[in-house]
């Protein structure tokens, strides 16, 4: 049989009054529910009644179900109470006393009565139980996650030594045509772990002659930090083992803190090692124009074409022919991007770049900062 009843009457109560009526004629059920508190009237004292009980809440919301077929009328009915067990069953006992609904016969026999408080127990012994297997499970799959990874970690691909400096590299470094040199042990280490292969290690600011010989018969990026540090090394290099391109880390970061993501964005902005020895060049004149609100045109041979105040740039561009490389002092906007790379304009140089911009290709983006 199923029970219904309100939450309110749910969260209220202890116990269940569940019966079933017959009755010798066509009903409703505010027929019963009236029967049913019409006939009890007067059987107890007035704060027994039903409707008193109900007015307080100790008789819950009293639910009838039923169903009608030849002038015959069946159901059941449910009646929640917050009583204790004695009286409950005394109103269990004064509800079979009903013999009439409206004019028909009418009898109701109680079913049961149920301790609510029972059937929460047990609805929480299942509960616990189903709530603990869970637990169990779920702890058992982070063990088994915490060994698989530990595992992993053991059968990762670790550096080795190489040269006759034993520098760290990766075990690859022997196999790779295109390699990449980076500064210390810590780096190699970190682009294992992102994914990297074919990487060495100078450890130290005199470049090795292990690193030296590989210059000349492989093809090697600098992939160094940006400080200064990297700066001197870069100079080293560029006089004793000239890698093919650069690469630098964000300025004021090392490649052993760098994030996969990042590793993969500075790579992917290396420049060829004939543009970064023009840089020495264009640190030079981004002093100059610094603090001036002024913009130095300059061909590709690095001869200058013409210097203007940064109001008339965008103009001038359009203007002028054959500029290579535009210096100024002053914020590189879209507008500036997009006029530099419809007049073959190859790198572009500001002090600072506006928010949101992004660099199309065929354009170098740089700010002072960088050079």
């Amino acid at each position: 049989m199923r029970t219904h009843m309100s939450s309110k009457s749910k969260k209220s109560s202890k116990y269940v009054v569940e019966a079933k009526f017959v009755v010798e004629g066509v009903v409703e059920k505010h027929d019963v529910i009236g029967a049913i508190f019409g006939q009890t009237e007067g059987l107890f004292p007035k704060e027994f009644e039903l409707r008193e009980l109900q007015k307080s809440g100790k008789i819950g919301r009293i639910d009838i179900t039923l169903r009608s077929a030849n002038d015959r009328t069946e159901g059941t009915i449910v009646a929640p109470s917050s009583l204790d067990r004695a009286e409950t069953a005394i109103i269990a006992a004064a509800m079979e006393t009903v013999d009439r609904v409206g004019p028909c016969e009418a009898k109701i026999t109680i079913e049961k009565i149920s301790d609510i408080r029972i059937d929460k127990r047990e609805m929480i012994l299942t509960r616990a139980k189903e709530l603990m297997r869970d637990w169990v499970v779920t702890e058992t799959q982070d063990i088994d996650k915490l060994l698989i990874e530990v595992s992993m970690e053991d059968k990762r691909v670790k550096p080795v030594h190489y040269g006759r400096e034993r520098l760290t590299a990766t075990p690859d470094i022997s196999k790779k045509k295109k390699i990449i040199v980076v500064e210390g042990r810590a780096d190699v280490i970190n682009m294992l772990k992102s994914g990297f292969t074919g990487v060495i290690a100078l450890e130290g600011v005199k470049v090795p002659k292990t690193i030296i010989n590989l210059s000349k018969r492989k093809e090697i990026t600098a992939f160094l930090d940006g400080d200064r540090g990297g700066d001197l090394i870069l100079k080293e290099l560029l006089q004793v083992a000239k890698p093919k391109y650069v690469a630098r880390a964000p300025r004021g970061k090392e490649v052993e803190d760098l994030k996969p993501e990042e590793i993969k964005n500075a790579l992917s902005k290396k420049v060829p090692v004939e543009d970064v020895e023009g840089m020495t060049e264009l640190t030079s004149l981004a002093k100059e124009l610094k603090g001036t609100l002024e913009a130095l045109l300059l061909k590709k041979d690095g001869s200058r074409l013409g210097r203007v105040p940064v109001s008339e740039l965008v103009d001038k561009l359009k203007e002028q022919k054959d500029i290579d490389i535009v210096l100024f002092d002053g914020i590189i906007t879209g507008r500036l991007v997009d006029t530099a790379v419809s007049n073959g304009i190859k790198t572009l140089v500001g002090e600072r770049i506006a928010e949101g911009i992004r660099t199309p290709a065929g354009i170098k983006v740089m700010v002072f900062k960088d050079l």
